[in-house]
């Protein structure tokens, strides 16, 4: 019986972990869309980017790692903005005066927009966003390059990029 148990156990977390890598976007494949009110409530796409190397990152305002990040990637902005790299923030809080605030106080100066569903979020899971802050890098023809970089793993992939 135990071992009929622990078989069971090993074949769930097999298929468990085979399925979501199966989810998981793979590098190569075409950004899946965003559409997401900004902050002064336009609906912003990713799509609309095409032709720039995008971040695309998930935050939120409650989220101490995510306010260290954008501190981190305000100075690639800065540095890279003039040369076609663009931040498109995806915000997971439910306050929006949290989220503004926020953008205030980090001086976010990046595109920003709110999917105010928070943990529930349809974007996050269509982009197998488990944990924030999560990122994507995002070439110009609107295909994965990268996942998660460190801001210096960030600058010096966009320094071949985009120089």
């Amino acid at each position: 019986m135990i071992k009929k148990v622990i078989s069971f156990l090993v074949l769930s977390l097999c298929l468990l972990v085979s399925v979501s890598l199966q989810a998981q976007p793979h590098f190569g494949d075409t950004a899946t869309e965003i559409a997401l009110p900004s902050v002064n409530g336009d609906t912003i796409t990713l799509s609309s980017l095409r032709g720039k190397v995008v971040l695309v990152d998930f935050w939120a305002s409650w989220c101490g790692p995510c306010r260290w990040t954008n501190k981190k990637i305000a100075k690639v902005y800065n540095a890279y903005k003039e040369k076609g790299f663009e931040i498109f923030g995806v915000s997971v809080d439910e306050n929006k005066k949290a989220w503004l605030k926020a953008i205030r106080k980090d001086k976010i100066s990046w595109i920003q927009v709110n999917d105010n569903s928070g943990r529930e979020s349809k974007i996050a899971a269509d982009w197998s966003v488990y944990a924030i802050p999560t990122s994507y890098l995002i070439g110009r023809d609107g295909k994965l390059i990268a996942m998660d970089l460190s801001s210096k793993e960030l600058e010096k992939t966009l320094k071949k990029i985009l120089e």
